[in-house]
């Protein structure tokens, strides 16, 4: 196999992040006539770029493969559908938005964000590649095409809707192969004196907080600022301003303008870009040491489910998250050790986790079964899980969260 290439310099990628092995797509559930079958398996063998430093995954997967028919439902997550709100309301407030602004949201999903502005009245189109999620979105009322983005798509758009005042890409800037296409079609869709703004999970916080879950074969990209910076100029986006956020371990969110009319960039710019020097994300070296850090999460995990059984414990699992996936199958872990898995997601119900095999249920199955510990696998909404759970907690189930590091919530 001949050696990939960097997506956004060219640059062969001859520095390895992080190895994690081989695992399946994060969302390829099994229904139980398929557990007999064979699955796929992909690398999850992420290099960083010794000329750009962009960390990245190759694209093992097409993303048409992934996305198109997706199971991932954002309206399922009640907090992250009061994060998109928040953002409805800062984006009116700095943009000035009324009902005569235009606003487009990428990766859209099932309406989660654009709810909130046509509920102020605000003309909103959705840009969602899932067909299945796409009509969903339709069947609420919120206008949504289901394309892949790029740079001919975006004008396509641009030509049939107008341009966008706001163009949203929430945390799909990391799940697009070719992403200087993709930025292209920000550029494409935004309007000369519009604005852009992406969520990115942050690879500073990743590195910080062990939080090597997120990897897996959906997200392409794990990004700086600097390099999300470098991936926009590419595509004539300046960022201007940028926001540090608590969702998914730790995020960024930048403003970015078309880059013939960027004033200079704000305060909180430069001093993002400082830490991250600081932190050592501005060269090769500073990059390295992770697979270590991997190493130990893993250790704990195991070591702490291994204890359990052998004292006769019963742990189950909460939700069934992509970066669930990601752990388990890296971990080794089946059903002797997690028994069962509960999600919201009606549509994962009566399915096994991609590799493991772990059975999916409804939430109710734990009142059912009465675990022991329950494993949250979606730990960045730990809060919402647990007030949703603490009928069962007080009932002598302990909660238990894998990451940043291992805890028994108490």
């Amino acid at each position: 196999m001949s050696t990939p290439l960097c997506r956004l310099c060219g640059t062969e990628l001859e520095v390895t992040f992080v190895d994690l092995g081989m695992s399946p797509p994060c969302e390829s559930f099994l229904a139980a006539d398929e557990l007999d079958q064979g699955e796929t398996f992909y690398p999850l063998h992420v290099r960083i770029c010794s000329e750009c430093l962009l960390v990245q995954l190759p694209a093992y997967i097409p993303a048409e493969e992934i996305f198109s028919d997706y199971a991932y439902f954002s309206s399922y997550s009640d907090s992250w559908v009061a994060h998109a709100g928040r953002f409805v309301e800062d984006a009116i407030a700095r943009r000035g938005l009324d009902d005569s602004s235009f606003v487009v949201e990428v990766a859209s999903n099932d309406g989660y964000l654009l709810q909130h502005t046509i509920a102020k009245g605000i003309r909103s189109l959705g840009i969602e590649p899932a067909a299945n999620i796409a009509q969903v979105a339709n069947d609420k009322g919120i206008p949504t095409v289901s394309r892949f983005l790029g740079e001919a798509v975006g004008k396509t758009v641009a030509q049939e809707h107008g341009p966008a005042d706001l163009v949203v890409a929430n945390n799909v800037f990391a799940h697009v192969p070719d992403i200087v296409d993709f930025a292209k079609g920000l550029r494409a869709l935004v309007a000369d004196d519009g604005v852009v703004s992406i969520e990115i999970p942050h690879l500073q916080r990743l590195i910080e907080g062990r939080l090597y879950d997120t990897i897996y074969h959906e997200h392409f990209s794990y990004l700086s600022l600097l390099t999300t910076q470098r991936v926009l100029a590419a595509a004539g986006l300046t960022v201007v301003d940028v926001q540090e956020l608590t969702t998914h371990g730790g995020s960024l969110r930048t403003w970015s303008v078309p880059t013939e009319r960027a004033t200079a960039p704000s305060d909180d710019v430069a001093r993002v870009l400082a830490a991250e020097e600081r932190a050592g994300l501005h060269t090769v070296e500073g990059h390295q040491g992770f697979a270590d850090v991997v190493a130990a999460v893993r250790d704990d995990l195991i070591e702490f489910l291994i204890d359990c059984r052998r004292k006769g414990a019963v742990v189950a699992g909460y939700g069934a998250p992509g970066k669930g996936n990601t752990l388990l199958n890296h971990c080794g872990i089946r059903s002797d050790l997690l028994s069962f898995t509960v999600d919201r997601n009606p549509h994962k119900h009566g399915h096994f986790l991609p590799g493991t095999h772990i059975p999916i249920r409804p939430p109710e199955a734990l009142d059912e079964e009465r675990p022991d510990y329950v494993l949250i696998l979606p730990w960045n909404l730990r809060e919402e899980i647990a007030a949703q759970l603490a009928p069962l907690k007080a009932s002598g189930t302990q909660l238990v969260v894998p990451l940043p590091a291992l805890e028994v919530l108490p």
